[in-house]
Order: structure tokens, then C-alpha cells, then sequence
């Protein structure tokens, strides 16, 4: 057969010519220099990253005439350089573990050890898939792999470590090959198919790269099955056909609907792939990768490559889309794909992850807005009440405690609070004519109540604007003071401990304000000390007050009292009640 395939034919020969290993090469090139040698080494790494192909130039380092001594460069003209190329060496000894898993196996290599090298200066043994040996054909190795001959030098690979006895893995010298990243694989393509004379288009040897995973050999013979389908050449819409890839130019439209809370646009983008016939799994793969791009284009620019593919339009994307989208964007997408198994069928998944997108995504989307609206046309209707327990009912009847009850049980409890919306501090005390904490005294500021009548007469005040905000913007809103409104200008202050949030998305707040209050208004945002009217500020101090009010109530409820009397209860946790459960 006059043909040989690339992966066979571009295999490295000496240390310069692997690719993405420098760390392995670098470690083995110092030790043959420096005469220190190993008597036995152990290569892990997933497949085709060059395990066997090291071991190979590793044994032609050994062995090399050119020099007397073992060397780092061998000649690859003399016997024994040229014999281990043509798998004719005869102090090589290569063994599948995979085929030869036996004790019986290793005792014929243990006795043949034995032996002085033929023709070498070293007699190597390279066992590939070693984890596949049995457990009594490794402890047969053990003493000799320990103690070898001096005339030996064994070289194990496996894709498996964890597989391997700790026994063995602690006689060997251990080096992890890595998976090599797209960049080394594309570039040694290129290298490769200039040398061969074939034309190619640098956009398949991406895509080539890329569906490798990691691997020198699986893109070697992707190029081969790339060559032969593509009638010579490498193209790359032929090599995207055959790959079955998506090309990112038809998943950034559906970004694009994203970004614009465009329902109707996704699903007819999703029905395009469909009718494409296009893999759904490997489409929220790409789509994941490209959203990872969109998030560097979007925070550090520099580390997006400028061969990268529609690299304008990404950017584009980049300035469309906002942080916290893209990042559960992808996030929606890893676990679409993780989901699509369980799915009733792969568009279902792939559509139903779209949709997803589209409803948490941040902001005032159509899903926001239609939730807002059913939330909004129910508030005024009464909300059911859950029926209280008898520890939260002070006129149920007392329960007598058992004489076998647990000597200290722990209770969690949750006090009822008023079914009302939240108050401020000064107008709970107010109204129940009770005077404040100490704790929740020392710190209260007087604020001005508005009865719910003038509220909703007049404009939205600060408070509900803030709280209806969405995301990150809602969060520094609920941050800032209002201290001046009227029909031209609204002015905040905001606590200088908010100053890298403000940076962040104080032009969002800003544009989302104008748009809720008009556009003929101006928001002003300066820092100051502290806030003391903030909407936080006093949504802290009405949580503190309903703790201290729950606390309360629940001391002073007498089922609770005989339990800790009666029992030897002890109170662990109170909580008040949500007002949703109310």
C-alpha cells in the first residue's frame, strides 16, 4: 500500500517536532543531558496527545549510536534511530496490555529482562494500556519494575491512571500529557498540509481543531476524511457538513432575538435549525462557546483572537447584551444540553432551553412584563390566610406534656405578623401604641407616613419606584436617598461604600428611571457618608422590628411557655412569618 495516512506518516520523530508537550520534553531532554535516568517511566493522557510517540523518541534517545552516550537529539540515520522507526528494533519490546493482561504474560517479560540488549545499549520495554493488566500480573512486575536490570528501562502509558496500584504508580516517574489546545493543532495542520501541497481554508482546520477535542491524532484523521470528502482540499463548508457543525453565523441571530426579547424571531430561528437538520446537542454546545467569547469580548477584549470567526459581529453582540444575560445565558445552555436526553424529543429540549432564556432573562421582557401584570391585577384582592398552628394561636387549648417526651427538644417557630403591607418602624409602634425596641430606638430616624389614599393620588413614591426595578439596578436603587423630586430633576445620594456599583450600572438605573418617569427628567446621583432613608435602610430596620415583635409573641404565647416549662423546651430559631404566607 503506497498511501499512508497522516496520523502515521506526520508522526514526530525527535522532541522538536512534538507538539503541546514542552513540559514533558523539557523534563527528558535536562534528565538525558544530565544522565540521570529513570528506570522506569509511566506517560498518562488522554488518547492520541502522543503517549506512545514519546516512549518511541524516548527509546531512540536511549539507544542512538551517533553519540556514547544516551542524548537528547538522536541523529535518526543510524541503525538503531532507523529501526525503531520501522518498528524493526529488536531491543523495542512494545506490549498491548490490553491483549496480554496475564501473570502469564509478565512472566515472560520478567525472564526475558534478564538478558543483555542484542543490538542497543538499552533493552526498553513500552507497555501501552498498562491499567488493563491484572492484579496478579502486576504484582508480578512489582520487584523487577522496582529493581530492574541496569540494562533496562521500562516506559508504561495508559489512558486510565486511577486504574493503575498505587504500587506501581510509586516506582515510576510520573509526567501527565496534556490535551492539546486548538491553537498548537490547527498550526501543525497548517504546517502539515503546506507540506503535502494541499489548499485549505484556515476556517476548517479551526473547525477540525476544535472537533479533535484535545487529540493530535483524531485531527490528523479528520483531515484525512476532511481531504477525501472535500475531493483534495480542505473547505470549510464542506469540513462543517461533515463534521455536522454549526456555523456561529446561525446561532447569533438567535442572540440577536435574545437580546430584544423577540419571542416570535427565536422560535422561527430554532425552526431554520430544524429544517437545517442540524444537531440540537452540538448546537447548545456552540452556542455555550460562543456566549464564553461574547463574556471575554465583553470583560477583558484582548483575549479574543483576531482569526476568531465573525469577530465584528460578536462585538456587536457583546455591546448588546448585558453581563448578567450572557452569563445565565450560559448557563441556561449548559444545562439545556445536559437535559436534552430526557427531553420528548431534541427540538422540544433545544426550544424549551431557548424559551427559558427568554423568561429569566434580566430586564423588562415580555414574560417580565405579563407577570408583572397578573401580579398586579391581583393585589387588591385579599389573600387567603393559612390556618395557625396551635402553638401560634394563644386561645387554643393547652396540651398536657408527656411524661416520656424528650428531655430538650428544639423548636423552630414562626410568629404570625398583621396581614398588611410592610411598614415603617415608627408606624408599626404607632399603631399597635407601643413604644420601639431599645435596639430598633437608638437607631430610628422619624419618616413621614403617607396614608395608601395620597399614594396612590400622587406619583410612585421612591420606595416602590426602586422595588420595581429589575436585577442589579433594582439593588443600587434600593441603595440610594431620595432627597429632591419635581417634574424636571430627581436627586439621589448613594453611601460611598456603592461607588464600584454605581460604576457598574449607574447608567442603566439612569436609563431605566427615564424611562418609568419620563425622558424630560434628569437623575443626579452623588456619594455621600451614609443613608439613613434609603429603601434598604428602612427595609432592614421593618425586618428588625417584625424579629423583635416575633420573638415576642412567641414568648408570651402559653403553649410555648408550659412546653419550656413542662418539657425543658429550649427556643433554637424564630422567624415571622413572610407576609405572602399571611
Amino acid at each position: 500500500m503506497s498511501h499512508q495516512v497522516l496520523a502515521r506518516k506526520w508522526r514526530p520523530r525527535n522532541f522538536s517536532q512534538l507538539v503541546g508537550q514542552e513540559h514533558v520534553v523539557r523534563a527528558l531532554s535536562n534528565a538525558l543531558a544530565q544522565g540521570r535516568l529513570h528506570h522506569a517511566y509511566l506517560f498518562t493522557g488522554t488518547r492520541g496527545v502522543g503517549k506512545t510517540t514519546l516512549a518511541r523518541i524516548l527509546a531512540k534517545c536511549l539507544n542512538c549510536t551517533h553519540d556514547d552516550h544516551p542524548t537528547a537529539e538522536p541523529c535518526g540515520v543510524c541503525p538503531a534511530c532507523t529501526e525503531i522507526d520501522g518498528g524493526r528494533f529488536i531491543d523495542l519490546i512494545e506490549i498491548d496490555a490490553a491483549s496480554n493482561t496475564g501473570i502469564d504474560n509478565m512472566r515472560d517479560v520478567i525472564e526475558n529482562a534478564q538478558y543483555a540488549p542484542t543490538a542497543g545499549r538499552y533493552k526498553v520495554y513500552i507497555i501501552d494500556e498498562v491499567h488493563m493488566l491484572s492484579k496478579n500480573a502486576f504484582n508480578a512486575m512489582l520487584k523487577t519494575l522496582e529493581e530492574p536490570p541496569g540494562h533496562v528501562i521500562f516506559i508504561l502509558a495508559t489512558t486510565d491512571p486511577q486504574k493503575v496500584p498505587v504500587t506501581v504508580l510509586s516506582r515510576c516517574l510520573q509526567f501527565n500529557l496534556k490535551q492539546m489546545p486548538p491553537g498548537h493543532i490547527s498550526g501543525h495542520l497548517k504546517n502539515v498540509l503546506e507540506a503535502e501541497n494541499i489548499v485549505f481554508e484556515p476556517g476548517a482546520l479551526s473547525l477540525i481543531a476544535r472537533a479533535a477535542a484535545g487529540s493530535m491524532r483524531d485531527a490528523l484523521s479528520l483531515t484525512d476524511q476532511a481531504i477525501a470528502y472535500c475531493t483534495g482540499e480542505v473547505k470549510e463548508a464542506e469540513t462543517r457538513a461533515m463534521l455536522g457543525v454549526i456555523d456561529q453565523a446561525y446561532l447569533m441571530p438567535i442572540l440577536e432575538a435574545l437580546a430584544v426579547q423577540d419571542g416570535p424571531r427565536l422560535m422561527a430561528e430554532a425552526a431554520e435549525l430544524a429544517a437545517r437538520g442540524f444537531s440540537f446537542d452540538a448546537a447548545l454546545q456552540d452556542m455555550a462557546a460562543l456566549l464564553h467569547q461574547i463574556a471575554l469580548a465583553q470583560s477583558v477584549p484582548e483575549a479574543v483572537s483576531e482569526d476568531t470567526p465573525e469577530r465584528e459581529r460578536l462585538f456587536q453582540l457583546a455591546s448588546q447584551l448585558d453581563p448578567e444575560s450572557v452569563q445565565l445565558h450560559y448557563q441556561i445552555a449548559t444545562l439545556g444540553r445536559r437535559d436534552l436526553e430526557w427531553a420528548p424529543d431534541e427540538y422540544a429540549g433545544f426550544s424549551m432551553t431557548l424559551l427559558r432564556m427568554l423568561a429569566f432573562a434580566p430586564g423588562d421582557g415580555p414574560a417580565e412584563r405579563s407577570t408583572n401584570g397578573a401580579t398586579n391585577g391581583a393585589t387588591n384582592k385579599p389573600a387567603a390566610r393559612t390556618p395557625s398552628s396551635p402553638l401560634g394561636n394563644a386561645s387554643a387549648t393547652p396540651v398536657a406534656a408527656s411524661s416520656k417526651a424528650p428531655a430538650r427538644p428544639a423548636a423552630t417557630l414562626s410568629a404570625p405578623i398583621p396581614n398588611s403591607p410592610l411598614r415603617s418602624p415608627i408606624a408599626i409602634a404607632t399603631a399597635a401604641n407601643e413604644p420601639l425596641p431599645t435596639a430598633i430606638a437608638e437607631h430610628a430616624v422619624p419618616v413621614q407616613t403617607v396614608s395608601n389614599s395620597e399614594r396612590t393620588a400622587s406619583a410612585p413614591d421612591w420606595r416602590t419606584l426602586a422595588e420595581s426595578l429589575p436585577g442589579l439596578v433594582r439593588q443600587l436603587a434600593m441603595q440610594c436617598e431620595q432627597i429632591e423630586r419635581n417634574d424636571t430633576v430627581l436627586r439621589l445620594v448613594l453611601p460611598d461604600s456603592q461607588k464600584a456599583l454605581l460604576a457598574s450600572v449607574g447608567d442603566k438605573l439612569r436609563a431605566a428611571l427615564a424611562e418609568k418617569l419620563g425622558a424630560a427628567i434628569k437623575v443626579e446621583i452623588d456619594l455621600t457618608a451614609a443613608t439613613r432613608q434609603s429603601p434598604a435602610a428602612e427595609r432592614a430596620r421593618e425586618l428588625a422590628v417584625r424579629q423583635s415583635e416575633a420573638e415576642q409573641a412567641i414568648h408570651d404565647d402559653p403553649n410555648v411557655q408550659i412546653l419550656v416549662r413542662e418539657c425543658d423546651a429550649t427556643l433554637t430559631h424564630i422567624r415571622p412569618r413572610s407576609a405572602a404566607a399571611s
